[in-house]
């Protein structure tokens, strides 16, 4: 089975993690730290805040910004479902923006339609969380521009957009959000086993972030409400979590930085090729737009179904037996039961849903071959009998 993405572990990268091993720490030592240096740096951001998940970092992330009981966040729907969970975890509601149908990404349009029509009714949101979906970053300076209008903050979740850039830019820069959360599961760009980071450029939302991934404890006598006890002296000061990242985690980030950018030009190449090879199928490439460069974690297709005497589900599957190990990125959000229970329905987001039943990921990976790719293409076309 060749599958839709997955990590590309070396040997640099398994020494070091086996130095850790060997070494007085792992958890609470110097390699969080420089990973996410490393990362801010290479991203442009002041700030950064390794965690143990994406999700993790949207949930801290939320609660910096006092994201709470009768606030409203909004998201896409076509994303993984953390990117809305993470306000439910605040006590807050959601709600959604359909998409553009070029991009898949939260429609910057459609954003302020809505936005004109909540202010009317004195239910604007407190936060925005646009998604970078495959890894291609959506219009920030539109939403941006919104978010100043209105008084919105913004959450970029550039969970599959690491090395990515917009207009020239890296994203997780900050210059159009406040704060940007990368993912480094495994079948990421780069991968920490599991793990993730917030990023920003205020001091304040950091310092809050690095409270909240650790218990809500400090050890600053500045944060403290009275002079320490003695030098052992800890006050737990806010409800916080257990998020952080482990050293182990860390090594592994670092190693793989060191290949991002060569992992990103790699995809790249593959896309490409895709694109050459799969003109004149039934079917419609990633359209990217000329501000972005795509971190392309997903490389995704849409079916033209009128074209095709196969339903969406039996090409599907056709692939799946032939051993491609397609996958579908994602179930609209709201039309999952959960969400259906909070008063959303199917037709909601008609964008959305049009989409879902048309899109496939086909594999993409940096270390996937010019051999794989082409038993891809060729079990792409037996699906669709081209």
């Amino acid at each position: 089975m060749i599958p839709y993405g997955r990590q590309d572990i070396t040997q640099a990268d398994i020494d070091a993690v086996v130095q850790v091993l060997q070494s007085d720490y792992l958890t609470q030592g110097p390699m969080v730290p420089r990973f996410e240096r490393m990362v801010a740096e290479h991203v442009g951001a002041q700030h950064a805040l390794a965690v143990n998940s994406a999700t993790s970092a949207l949930h801290i992330a939320c609660l910096a910004l006092g994201v709470g009981a009768g606030d409203w966040l909004w998201t896409t729907p076509v994303t993984f479902v953390a990117s809305a969970n993470c306000a439910l975890y605040c006590g807050a509601k959601v709600d959604f923006v359909d998409i553009d149908p070029r991009t898949y990404n939260l429609c910057p349009k459609a954003l302020a339609a809505k936005l004109e029509q909540a202010e009317k009714v004195g239910r604007l949101p407190k936060v925005v969380v646009p998604v970078h979906l495959c890894g291609q970053p959506c219009d920030m300076q539109a939403i941006h521009a919104l978010a100043t209008r209105y008084g919105f903050k913004v959450i970029e979740d550039a969970s599959h957009a690491i090395g990515g850039k917009y207009r020239g830019e890296f994203i997780g820069n900050g210059r159009n959000s406040d704060i940007t959360v990368f993912s480094f599961h495994p079948v990421k760009i780069i991968t920490t086993a599991e793990g993730g980071m917030a990023l920003t450029n205020s001091a304040e939302l950091a310092e809050r972030m690095a409270l909240l991934r650790s218990h809500g404890v400090t050890r600053d006598p500045s944060l403290m409400t009275h002079q320490a006890d003695g030098p052992w002296y800890y006050q737990q000061i806010d409800l916080g979590f257990n998020y952080r990242m482990t050293e182990l985690q860390a090594a592994l980030g670092i190693s793989q930085m060191t290949r991002l950018d060569s992992y990103i030009a790699r995809r790249h190449e593959l896309a490409h090729r895709y694109e050459e090879k799969l003109d004149g199928l039934p079917l419609q490439t990633p359209w990217q737009h000329p501000d972005s460069y795509s971190g392309l974690h997903l490389y995704v297709i849409r079916l033209r179904l009128e074209l095709l005497d196969k339903t969406h589900r039996q090409v599907f599957e056709l692939l799946r037996e032939k051993g491609i190990g397609v996958n579908l990125h994602y179930i609209p959000i709201h039309t999952q039961p959960y969400y259906q229970k909070l008063g959303f329905n199917a037709g909601d987001f008609p964008m959305a849903e049009q989409y879902y039943g048309e899109a496939i990921s086909l594999p993409m990976f940096q270390t996937m071959s010019e051999q794989q790719q082409d038993l891809v293409i060729a079990a792409l076309g037996e699906a669709l009998d081209i």
